[in-house]
């Protein structure tokens, strides 16, 4: 019987790693259409705030109002980085002779002969080629746009439905009331990790857009919103994010003052929110281990690359909840939790 267990489990794990791997043209836009829901939701929270809108705007009404903005929010800054992005590619070849420069005076400062090493390095990581895919991506997000907003559409119809539904479902009383209170964490705690996140990651990209615009680094707007992603991707994040407009710095001035500013400065924002503001702030909005996290940022980001490295933290949270309703997965949440509360 147990033997049957373990294969019916490695048979459905399987199955699951397939269909997320072949069917992940449906499944991304969808999720994606389920983070903006929970955008949505919050933007309507807050406007509710307000006893007036609350009193006389219609939810209907706000629903849409939110959704436009943050739509247009997002077509907006694709456009713009779109047209960033190919302007970097351009101008790239530009600073190739600045690799010889470069190459030279860390000859001069090490006495050690990198020249050809380094110039090697650089001129085969292909920079332009990683910009035409990230633009390609970008590209691909608002080709699916439609696709997104007919999603979102759909969860709001649902939205009012799926409350009855759940009650014909799990008549028992304790039942139903153990599937609204998971539902509810879940909601809790992705609209939590969404604004919040959202706001500390602002706080570090327009500190860091200041420091990138000082230093007069090519495109810093495409920079910034680089960043922006990159804190939503848990401890290599903002390392990445640090690292990449220092070198393109290296490679465009061909000196290293601009580097050692965008690496200090930078980094010194991405140090002081990560471990100061950042934990003060969020709490124990998240709770997961930060190994679990790394773990779920290497698993999601092999199945769907750099989007399911942005996704992997909402994903985990959501399945710890989950796992955390039932006596026996219970034990899964408590060791994939920060500190086995759940």
């Amino acid at each position: 019987m147990k033997l049957n267990n373990i294969t019916s489990w490695l048979l459905a794990t399987t199955i699951i790693f397939f269909a997320l791997i072949y069917g992940q043209t449906i499944i991304i836009p969808f999720i994606i259409a389920i983070l903006i829901w929970f955008i949505v939701k919050k933007t309507r929270n807050l406007l509710d705030k307000n006893h007036i809108i609350k009193k006389y705007v219609p939810s209907w009404f706000k629903t849409i109002l939110a959704s436009f903005v943050i739509f247009l929010g997002i077509f907006t800054v694709g456009k713009i980085l779109s047209s960033n992005i190919e302007n970097l590619a351009e101008s790239y070849s530009l600073y190739a002779a600045n690799i010889d420069v470069i190459s030279l005076r860390i000859n001069e400062i090490l006495n050690i002969d990198l020249s050809s090493e380094l110039t090697n390095l650089i001129q085969n990581f292909e920079f332009a080629s990683h910009l035409k895919g990230f633009f390609n991506s970008i590209s691909e997000l608002l080709s699916n746009m439609v696709m997104i907003i007919f999603y979102v559409i759909f969860i709001f119809i649902e939205e009012s439905l799926i409350e009855h539904k759940i009650q014909l479902i799990f008549t028992n009383d304790n039942q139903y009331a153990s599937v609204q209170s998971t539902l509810r964490k879940i909601d809790k705690s992705m609209s939590s990790y969404i604004s919040l996140k959202s706001l500390i990651s602002l706080t570090s990209t327009t500190l860091s857009y200041f420091i990138l615009l000082a230093v007069g680094i090519e495109s810093p707007l495409f920079w910034a919103f680089l960043i922006f992603m990159l804190n939503f991707i848990p401890s290599v994040g903002p390392i990445i994010g640090t690292l990449l407009p220092a070198l393109f710095s290296l490679i465009q001035f061909g000196e290293f003052l601009p580097f050692l500013i965008i690496l200090i400065g930078v980094g010194t924002v991405a140090m002081l929110v990560g471990s100061l503001i950042e934990p003060r702030i969020m709490g124990n909005t998240l709770n997961i281990s930060a190994l679990v996290a790394i773990l779920s940022l290497a698993l999601w980001g092999s199945i769907w690359g750099i989007i399911g490295m942005f996704l992997s933290v909402p994903i985990t949270v959501a399945i710890i909840i989950v796992l955390s309703q039932f006596s026996s997965t219970r034990p899964i949440a408590i060791l994939l939790s920060e500190k086995g509360g759940v």
